[in-house]
């Protein structure tokens, strides 16, 4: 009877094993296919049965990532790591669920165990770095993407990722390398144009940047952010025309971003049309009534159309929302001379040479005694 017994075990065991396998397998297929409730039903039936099944948890966890079940799956990586502290892919998905919650201090350590017990895990060298950069660790992030890459294989998004970090620490012309190669290893993404535009446009080469957000705007006609940033390249090159049209189609995608009216205002101002630029400065002060800038643009506006009082009335809401700007002070000056306001005018000159003003100076001894 005993022998009956364990021959049955032995069978039984030898059995479920392979069948335990497909179960996993097919479920990391639902996965992959991001069928993620049907992954976690089947996964959850195997935990019942298994419950330190560390692939499981593991898979479940990852299920549980899928349908935004961050702390969820935190509890199955912790599971997971109970049975096994160095299963370094938990500890991988682990930091990528912390991430998702805005913990990149705790993924980083989870990234950085995960490197510990695999030393060429791709995919953890990834993560780090983008936890890294979203900590402003811009060199730390350089180091693990230059590190993914070399880890191999390389894709488009390890390029990418490194050449938005290089950006950031103003490394351009080596970034625009990065995104280069990143579209070669993907020519359908506008978002890759989009970003080496930028970087080129960061160095002045404003005829590449065009090209590039030419080509984002073809493979994504409805991105606004690009039709602004083609904007800006256009006027950079003094082609006011065209770059009205842009920003013009920027606002027609997306009327709610302040700004895009406020570079708009100035193209209008560069064309002459102060009227159009002091309805375009209007409706960035109703979107954000914070930002001095848009005070300061419509005042000069209004300087030009000679309504000096509504230009002293912009430029004390600019000083207002930004004190010591000597810049503010010493057109708001200008404008009161303007105004034969002479006492006032030399207040605000000395307010701004005291800022700093290289201008205010000669103005005083002209206009003050």
């Amino acid at each position: 009877m005993k022998l009956v017994s364990v021959l049955f075990l032995l069978l039984f065991t030898v059995f479920m094993v392979p069948a335990q396998d497909q179960q996993l397998d097919a479920a990391k297929k639902k996965i992959d296919s991001k069928n993620f409730a049907g992954a976690k039903a089947d996964l959850t039936k195997i935990i019942d049965n298994s419950p330190k099944n560390k692939t499981a948890l593991n898979l479940r966890g990852r299920a549980r990532i899928g349908l935004n079940d961050f702390y969820g799956a935190i509890g199955d990586f912790n599971y997971a790591l109970e049975v096994d502290s160095t299963y370094a892919e938990a500890l991988n998905y682990r930091g990528e669920a912390k991430m998702a919650l805005g913990d990149d201090e705790g993924a980083i350590l989870d990234f950085d165990k995960a490197i510990k017990f695999d030393t060429k895990f791709t995919d953890a060298y990834s993560n780090r770095g983008l936890a890294k950069y979203n900590i402003e660790d811009l060199q730390g992030a350089y180091f693990d993407f230059s590190k993914a890459l070399e880890l191999g294989p390389a894709d488009a998004d390890k390029y990418f990722n490194r050449g938005v970090t290089k950006s950031e620490l103003g490394e351009f012309v080596s970034a625009i390398d990065d995104y280069t190669k990143s579209i070669e290893l993907d020519k359908t993404d506008p978002g890759l144009y989009n970003y080496r535009g930028v970087a080129h446009y960061n160095v002045g080469n404003l005829d590449q940047a065009i090209a590039d957000y030419d080509e984002a705007i073809r493979l994504d006609p409805k991105d606004a952010q690009t039709y602004e940033n083609r904007a800006l390249a256009k006027g950079a090159k003094e082609n006011y025309k065209d770059a009205l049209v842009d920003y013009t189609k920027a606002i027609e995608l997306n009327p709610d971003e302040p700004e895009t009216y406020n570079l708009r205002g100035v193209t209008k101002y560069n064309l002459g049309d102060h009227e159009g630029a002091i309805a375009d400065y209007t409706k960035a002060i109703e979107l954000d009534d914070t930002n001095p800038v848009y005070f300061d643009n419509r005042a000069l506006s209004k300087t030009e159309r000679e309504d000096f009082a509504g230009a002293v009335e912009d430029y004390s809401t600019s000083i207002e929302l930004y004190p010591s700007d000597p810049e503010t002070y010493y057109q708001r000056a200008l404008v009161k001379l303007s105004m034969n306001n002479e006492y006032d005018a030399c207040l605000d000159l000395r307010r701004a040479e005291e800022l700093g003003s290289p201008d205010a100076r000669g103005a005083i001894k002209k206009n003050c005694k």
